[in-house]
């Protein structure tokens, strides 16, 4: 059988259905007139999406939300940069190691690292703050950021920085005006990666989330425990046509399948 022929592109057609199907039931069912799940609906109706306005606490977990993934993520690639540049470029005792250590929280259910950050963030007297928060969700949002950004840096053309080393350009220029444009690919998919991932956590939240900083997975967990009405489809398919339409901005303005694939490349 041929790797494209007839048998494949449905297979892939299938997956593709598979895959998308529930996120397409979430929203149909989103505009339900009706006080319950149902499916089909009655007739396409707002009545959940204006409902949202009367929940505050989901508007305050959305905008709690957001400032911790760009917080986080903000500082992952922040880290993530200077880390990917020594390991990309030099050979050291513990390199491997480091990698390692970077990469581990890929291999650890969440599960247990919400009670492990639960127990040392009470040791140290931070539990249930703000500052735990952010730190918990830089160190499982960080290898994503840093393996993207290692893609890059490890395919990077050195005689460009050679060459601005010669005209004279300071490590300061150097970086800003050579390197970084050259990893800005990998840099940028890093960042919207652990930006999502972050947005996204719940497992490892609802052990060290804040009194006064609940984020939006962590209220939408809460609420179905005790409510099995449409408004929590209402709040997803919103946070799906929102991602669609940043998704699309992204590709507007980077390519998104040149972010996805890590690849590198400097602007003129």
């Amino acid at each position: 059988m041929s790797r494209n022929g007839p048998l494949a592109l449905v297979f892939h057609a299938l997956v593709m259905v598979f895959m998308l199907a529930p996120i397409l039931i979430v929203c149909v069912v989103a505009f339900t007139p009706e006080g319950y799940l149902s499916l089909p609906t009655n007739g396409p109706s707002l009545r959940w999406f204006k409902a949202i306005a009367g929940y505050p606490e989901f508007i305050s977990a959305f905008g709690d939300s957001l400032w911790l993934a760009a917080l986080s993520s903000l500082i992952a690639v922040g880290v993530s940069v200077p880390a990917a540049l020594v390991v990309a470029r030099h050979r050291f005792p513990g390199r491997d190691a480091l990698c390692a250590l970077i990469l581990s929280p890929l291999m650890i259910p969440h599960v247990v690292l919400g009670v492990a950050f639960l127990r040392f963030f009470t040791q140290i007297g931070v539990s249930g703050t703000k500052v735990s928060l952010v730190l918990a969700h830089v160190v499982i949002v960080l290898p994503f950021a840093f393996r993207l950004t290692l893609s890059t840096t490890t395919g990077l053309d050195r005689s460009l920085e050679q060459a601005a080393i010669s005209l004279g350009a300071s490590g300061a220029t150097l970086f800003r005006r050579v390197t970084l444009p050259l990893i800005l690919p990998g840099v940028v998919s890093g960042l919207v990666l652990a930006f999502i991932n972050s947005f996204d956590e719940v497992t490892m939240t609802v052990f060290i989330a804040a009194p006064g900083a609940t984020t939006l997975p962590v209220r939408l967990f809460l609420y179905i425990q005790d409510n099995i009405d449409p408004l929590v489809t209402s709040i997803s398919a919103a946070l799906i046509a929102l991602t669609v339409v940043v998704m699309a901005l992204i590709e507007k303005l980077f390519g998104l399948e040149r972010l996805l694939a890590g690849e590198g490349g400097g602007r003129s």
